[in-house]
């Protein structure tokens, strides 16, 4: 069978590296656990394991490139040549990462400084998808069936007039199968298709890269600061540290209901828009655009990053209900980097524990708009939701 490695250390997604920079800023001695989390039960065949380090260990010799720090410094001028320069110093370091298997199940976890370990969730996804389909011969689709099937999705999409961005690299089929969509992506794109989360594909395909941060960035500030003060907290390093740039906030680390209580006024001025990444689309939509009226603000002047399991009809309904009443555009995953007549994968990655830089280590929770999406253990999640008044109904 071949071998496959990342080629790029900018095969990963863009508000990784975003986040990565206002951490050295922020809380450079601040430390960090993940663990994957395998949500659809998948069985992993004998020596997978063993496979999977192998190309973990491949990844240290991955380094910026001059052509890509080209594009970071044209494309992204937000980023200061100081982070520039500590990317290209930046090496992956497989002593962070611990693999074990037991039978059919797999067991990976990431521990050390947080502004180094930041970057190995997405590859550790993306490894893992793609070598779950190689051990177990599973025969995909040919690669000119997931062009044609690709072009008429954006096709579709360019009829119904909006703005569509692909976020699929983590749990992608594989990397050539990622490559054949960004390429029917950017050949068919029409008004429709304005960017990936991929900052490497964004640099090969001369695209947009796209992302802001994600649920670690609140999950983090919790530890740090307390359930109460999190959202409010790290909205507020983040438009310390991007002074107006990537101002697309995420709302349901903690529920959406709580996050806005705290998106007041200020914060709701500053960020362009808000992401909506678990829950029913429509009811989100429908409280997002009461939460600007209710300060005064314009909806239409903001818009909803829609990215939770999103496929054209999902797209077409929301699109439609949300016609002139509040700017939207999608992030389209799985559905354009793994259908490929293959079940996809359902696996996560996700912080679980924060060591901030006075200590100690701290449990933390993510409580997503949908309980099937909760992660921490089990009486963090109750102290969290005690604290936030979160009903049980949620």
């Amino acid at each position: 069978m071949q071998k496959f490695y990342l080629s790029s250390l900018l095969d990963n997604d863009f508000y990784k590296f975003t986040m990565q920079f206002a951490v050295v800023r922020l809380f450079p001695r601040a430390k960090a656990r993940y663990h994957f989390i395998n949500r659809g039960k998948h069985s992993f065949p004998d020596g997978f394991a063993a496979a999977l380090q192998q190309l973990v260990n491949a990844m240290s010799d991955l380094k910026l490139t001059k052509e890509e720090r080209q594009f970071l410094a044209a494309t992204c001028p937000y980023l200061p040549p100081t982070y520039l320069d500590f990317l290209e110093g930046y090496r992956y370091n497989a002593n962070e990462v611990h693999i074990q298997q037991n039978d059919g199940e797999l067991s990976v976890a990431v521990e050390g400084y947080w502004y180094r370990t930041i970057l190995w969730e997405v590859p550790l996804l993306c490894l893992i998808s793609e070598l779950y389909y190689r051990l177990n011969n599973m025969q995909r689709i040919s690669d000119e069936e997931v062009y044609v099937v690709t072009k008429e999705k954006i096709e579709c999409y360019n009829k119904l007039g909006i703005t569509i961005a692909e976020f699929g690299t983590r749990r992608r089929h594989s990397y050539n199968v990622h490559k054949i969509v960004m390429r029917a992506l950017e050949e068919n794109s029409g008004a429709a298709f304005v960017g990936t989360s991929n900052v490497h594909f964004a640099q090969l395909y001369n695209t947009k890269p796209i992302g802001t941060h994600a649920h670690e960035w609140f999950m983090f500030h919790a530890a740090k600061y307390g359930y109460k003060m999190a959202n409010s907290m790290a909205l507020e390093h983040w438009t310390e540290t991007y002074r107006g740039d990537l101002g697309i906030a995420l709302s349901d680390t903690f529920t959406t209901k709580v996050f806005f209580q705290q998106f007041d006024k200020k914060f709701a001025k500053l960020f362009d828009g808000v992401r909506h990444d678990s829950g029913d689309p429509l009811d989100f939509a429908a409280a997002t655009v009461a939460h600007y009226k209710s300060l005064g603000i314009n909806p239409l002047s903001k818009t909803i990053i829609f990215s939770d399991a999103l496929n054209f009809e999902k797209v077409k309904r929301i699109a439609a209900f949300a016609k002139d009443k509040i700017g939207i555009s999608f992030g389209i995953g799985t559905n354009f980097t793994n259908d490929v007549g293959l079940p996809p994968m359902n696996i996560v990655m996700k912080l679980t524990e924060a060591y901030p830089e006075c200590g100690p280590w701290t449990n933390v929770v993510k409580l997503s708009d949908e309980k099937g999406k909760y992660t921490g253990d089990a009486g963090s999640i109750a102290l969290a939701k005690t604290i936030l008044q979160i009903e049980d109904s949620m």
